[in-house]
């Protein structure tokens, strides 16, 4: 069966609910979501396929192409509609089922979506190649790939590039991050997806003149806003990007760069067949809501191994009955590399942080580079027995290989040798260690995420979970792979203590991260500091220019399932002698780090950011300001009720947090008063 990945009701090509949503006319479909307000056209006109996008019947992207090119032929001219095979996927469907997604942003996901898959050919005859585009449709997301049945004789195929695009209207702004250069940064580790975001800015090409990395969010004037992104990427395919612009606003689907990873591994990836590319995606909404709200990164995969993985995708069903099950711990995790940085990687420091931990509440150390040298293995299974003791799991950091850049931060050349994983791994199964960090991947080759899910699949088999940072956004992973806890894939929290520019620049990016980067995947930023200044013993360094509600709003605003948070030994202290108020440590203890609900409140990207979790009954409504102080009204209605009373975290007139109760007077209109990098927090 082409979709048989998923949970299908497939409707009668009568039933006048599917006619209402799916309308074909010969070579042309129009699909809408189920609320009839997005609807996408498809057709092919002088042999391409195209489509176009609106919403509520405004514009949101104009026609634009489809297909791609391959080695076994050009599957994006020349094309006709074919016959519907024997035995394929009816044009007309729909889809209605549910799923848990425990880590990310909503614990229970109800999909519901009309399915239009497009049959065509290139050529005639017996030279005719065959593949299938296949679009779903939700209220608010569109997904679509290529489906390439097996060409007769021919079994692989290798795609050179993809005419896909995205054409905007010509009244388009963008907030994008630009690709980097490959092999510069950091011992030539780039590229990292840690560029500087651009807000509001015509459609142009980027600075780098390598285009964009996804997510892209663009903002179509007065009529709403697009966000387009990938999901799906495993070893079967690379990741991608959008590219610059091209004539009449077109952004088309970009392949990595050949110098990506030192030249490993080549740009164009290559499959079995039958199979499918990667999943386009594209939330549209009037508003910010269902940007910040969307499940696109997930609706449409499923694991790969472990606890819900279907039987159709291993060899029998052997395999899936003695399929090892394992369960994973969410939580918060101290890091003393954040701000005490390289030197603290040895015996007494490390102490001071499981004690932390201990102190805290948290389930999590994460001890970071060079362990191994100034450790060392027989020492860190003591080191471990000691956070055990102490009812503290750990964290292992490592680098992901030694020969396609120049990093020497150890461990080096263990996740990239098949061999030498293996046997560190049964190393820390043996000795209880629940996660690694791995660092500095530098690309988006086919090459490189083969690597990626190799290291989670054997991690998986010792029952470790895996962070990945210096890295690639994650597509769908949170789903596809059960032990993934997240990735960095931003300018995160190590770039505050680089240097006091990006200090300074803090709370512009906590206003925009929940708008583009964390809506598609998790996001393991490792902030929320405490400390004043970003140095050990609180003294000297980067100035830290938020307050502290900021930072508290900042551990909701900013999702991952573990969050390796900035707090230090220091924070612990009295005020007097440097610690950090008592409200802001205790805050740090209960914020949880997994959600069941997300809902989107207010604010635009780079200017404020106001978000609502739900944990187990609970609502903590987080908001930040990196514009000037000024008073803001909130409709809080869907989360709490008049007369109600809430726990309030703010800033009072000194910067200082406050905690303190407020009694709901009317819930569509709550006045806050917000500072220029402040913040607040309600927990209900």
């Amino acid at each position: 069966m082409y979709m048989k990945h998923f949970l299908m009701k497939t409707a009668a090509l009568a039933a006048m609910c599917l006619f209402q949503s799916v309308m074909a006319f010969g070579q042309t479909a129009t699909v809408s979501g189920p609320d009839g307000r997005l609807k996408v056209d498809i057709d092919v006109k002088g042999g391409k396929a195209v489509y176009s996008v609106t919403y509520d019947g405004k514009q949101m992207l104009a026609e634009s192409p489809l297909g791609f090119k391959s080695n076994i032929g050009d599957f994006s001219s020349n094309l006709s509609v074919a016959k519907l095979p024997a035995g394929a996927t009816k044009e007309l469907a729909e889809v209605d089922y549910s799923y848990t997604l425990e880590k990310c942003k909503k614990s229970t996901v109800n999909y519901k979506a009309n399915v239009y898959t497009l049959h065509l050919q290139a050529g005639e005859g017996r030279r005719a190649i065959r593949y299938d585009i296949q679009f779903y449709v939700s209220d608010n997301d569109i997904a679509f790939r290529y489906f390439v049945p097996r060409q007769g004789d021919t079994g692989s195929i290798r795609v050179m590039n993809e005419e896909t695009g995205f054409r905007f209207p010509s009244q388009t702004t963008t907030f994008m991050c630009p690709q980097s250069d490959a092999m510069v940064g950091w011992k030539r580790s780039k590229p990292s997806y840690e560029e500087v975001y651009a807000y509001d800015r015509p459609i142009a090409e980027s600075h780098s003149r390598h285009g964009f990395t996804f997510p892209c969010l663009f903002k179509v004037g007065e009529d709403g806003w697009v966000l387009v992104s990938e999901t799906g990427v495993d070893s079967k395919y690379c990741g991608c990007r959008l590219s610059d612009v091209k004539e009449g606003n077109l952004f088309t689907v970009d392949f990595p760069m050949p110098e990506e990873n030192n030249g490993n591994g080549t740009i164009e990836p290559a499959f079995g067949l039958p199979n499918a590319t990667p999943w386009r995606t594209i939330t549209v909404g009037k508003t910010l809501a269902p940007i910040v709200e969307t499940t696109a990164a997930w609706n449409t995969v499923e694991p790969l191994y472990g606890p819900g993985v279907k039987a159709s995708t291993l060899v029998d069903d052997k395999i899936l009955k003695n399929y090892p099950k394992k369960d994973f711990k969410f939580g918060k995790s101290t890091w003393s590399w954040i701000v005490w940085q390289d030197a603290s990687m040895n015996w007494n420091d490390q102490v001071a942080f499981i004690d932390l931990a201990s102190e805290m509440g948290y389930p999590y150390i994460l001890i970071d580079a060079g362990w191994d040298e100034q450790i060392g293995y027989e020492k860190m299974e003591d080191l471990i027995k000691y956070a055990h003791s102490k009812n503290v799991d750990v964290f292992l950091w490592f680098s992901s290989s030694g020969y396609w850049n120049d990093i020497v931060q150890s461990p080096i050349n263990k996740m990239d040798n098949p061999i030498y994983r293996k046997e560190v791994m049964k190393w820390m199964n043996k000795n209880g260690v629940k996660g690694i960090k791995v660092d500095f991947w530098g690309g988006d080759k086919q090459e490189t995420i083969r690597q990626y899910e190799a290291v989670l699949s054997d991690a998986y088999d010792n029952g470790i979970m895996v962070i990945f940072h210096g890295c690639t956004l994650p597509r769908g992973w949170e789903r596809m792979y059960p032990n993934y806890v997240g990735s960095e894939a931003v300018l995160a929290s190590e770039n505050l203590i680089f240097g006091q520019g990006s200090a300074d620049r803090e709370a512009k990016d906590t206003s925009t991260h929940p708008f583009i980067r964390n809506t598609v995947g998790c996001m393991e930023f490792g902030g929320s500091f405490l400390n004043r200044h970003l140095a050990r013993g609180n003294k000297g360094g980067v100035t830290r220019k938020t307050t502290d509600c900021h930072e508290l709003a900042q551990a909701v605003l900013f999702q991952n399932p573990i969050q390796n948070f900035a707090v230090t030994p220091e924070n612990l202290k009295p005020e007097a002698e440097g610690g950090a108020p008592k409200v802001s440590v205790e805050f740090m203890k209960q914020v949880p780090t997994t959600w069941d609900d997300t809902k989107y409140v207010d604010g635009y990207p780079g200017q404020f950011a106001v978000l609502a979790r739900q944990h187990e009954g609970t609502w903590y409504i987080a908001g930040n300001n990196a514009a000037e102080e000024c008073d803001k009204v909130f409709d809080l209605s869907r989360f709490v009720s008049k007369g109600d009373v809430v726990t309030l975290y703010s800033d009072d007139a000194n910067r200082e947090p406050v905690k303190s109760q407020l009694k709901i007077k009317d819930p569509k209109k709550v006045k806050l008063h917000l500072l220029h990098d402040g913040g607040f927090v309600i927990v209900k």
